[in-house]
C-alpha cells in the first residue's frame, strides 16, 4: 500500500506501486509511474509521460520529467525514464525528451545525482553513474555506466562520454572523452586513463597495461591519428577493453573526440 501525504497533489490517472512513499507537498502529473518502493522526500514535482524505477529517492525540490528548455518543443508527448534505485538529490532538474530527438530522457540504475545537477532534455545516462554537485549537461548528451562527472562539470549538447570514464571537476567538455579516459580543464584534454576505476573494479594489471599501451600510441605518439588508430587496432585490438575504447572511437559523433595534451615523457 502507498503512503501519501494529505499536502501532496496526486492527479488521477497517475499508477503508485507497492510500498510508494510521496511526502509533503509533492505534485505528481496523471501519466506519472512510481514503480514499487519509490520514494519523494518533499516538494518534489513529477509531471509529463515520467516513469520513476523501483526503490528510486527524490530528495526536496526536485523536479523531473517537466517540458525541456527547447525553443522547438510544442508539447509534444515525450518521456523521461529512471531507473531503479536511483537516488536524486536537492533542486535537481530532469527534462523530458523531444520529438526531434529521441523522444525520451532516460536516466539507469543505481545512479546518483547529486544537488543542483541539470540532466537536460534526450540525455542517455547508463547504470552507476555518479554526477556530482551543479553539474550541467545539454541535450542529447550521452553517458556510458560507471561513469564519473566532477562538480561543476559542464558538458556539451550531443557530447558521449565512454563507460567508466572520469571527468574532473570544472571541466568544460565540449567533445567525446573516452572509455577509461580521464579528462579535466577548460576546455577539457586527456589526462589519462582512470586508472582508480579500472583497479576498483579488478581488472587485471596485464589489461591495464594494454590500455596504457594503447592509450599512448593513440594519443601521444607522432604522426597521423588514422595510421596510430590502425596500429592500436593490429596491436591490442583483440583486448576487449581495447576493442571498446576502438569501437567508441568509429561510432558516429556530432563533437568529435577529446585529445590529449603531449605527455612529458620523464611524466610516465
Amino acid at each position: 500500500m502507498s503512503a501519501v501525504h494529505p499536502s501532496a497533489l496526486v492527479a488521477l490517472g497517475a499508477e503508485l506501486g507497492a510500498g510508494v512513499e510521496i511526502g509533503p507537498w509533492c505534485q505528481i502529473g496523471p501519466e506519472v509511474v512510481l514503480e514499487p518502493g519509490a520514494r519523494l522526500i518533499s516538494h518534489v514535482v513529477v509531471d509529463g509521460r515520467t516513469r520513476i524505477g523501483a526503490e528510486a529517492v527524490l530528495y526536496p525540490f526536485a523536479t523531473v520529467g517537466l517540458a525541456p528548455q527547447d525553443l522547438k518543443y510544442r508539447g509534444e508527448p515525450t518521456a523521461t525514464v529512471i531507473g531503479p534505485r536511483t537516488v536524486v538529490r536537492e533542486h535537481c532538474t530532469i527534462h523530458r525528451g523531444t520529438a526531434t530527438g529521441a523522444g525520451i530522457t532516460r536516466i539507469g540504475a543505481d545512479c546518483l545525482l547529486m544537488a543542483v545537477a541539470h540532466v537536460a532534455h534526450d540525455c542517455v545516462i547508463g547504470d552507476g553513474v555518479i554526477i556530482a554537485n551543479n553539474v550541467v549537461m545539454g541535450g542529447h548528451v550521452e553517458i556510458g555506466d560507471g561513469a564519473v562527472i566532477g562538480g561543476a562539470a559542464a558538458l556539451h549538447q550531443f557530447v558521449r562520454i565512454g563507460r567508466a570514464a572520469m571527468v574532473g571537476g570544472v571541466s568544460g567538455v565540449e567533445a567525446d572523452v573516452i572509455p577509461y579516459g580521464s579528462v579535466i580543464g577548460n576546455r577539457a584534454r586527456l589526462a589519462g586513463l582512470n586508472l582508480v576505476k579500472l583497479k576498483r573494479a579488478g581488472v587485471a594489471r596485464a589489461q591495464i597495461h594494454h590500455l596504457r599501451a594503447a592509450f599512448r600510441t593513440l594519443f601521444q605518439a607522432e604522426g597521423v591519428f588514422a595510421d596510430r588508430l590502425a596500429l592500436v587496432r593490429a596491436r591490442y585490438g583483440e583486448d576487449p577493453l581495447v576493442g571498446e575504447i576502438l569501437a567508441f572511437i568509429a561510432a558516429p559523433s556530432h563533437r568529435g573526440l577529446i585529445r590529449a595534451a603531449r605527455a612529458d615523457p620523464a611524466e610516465d
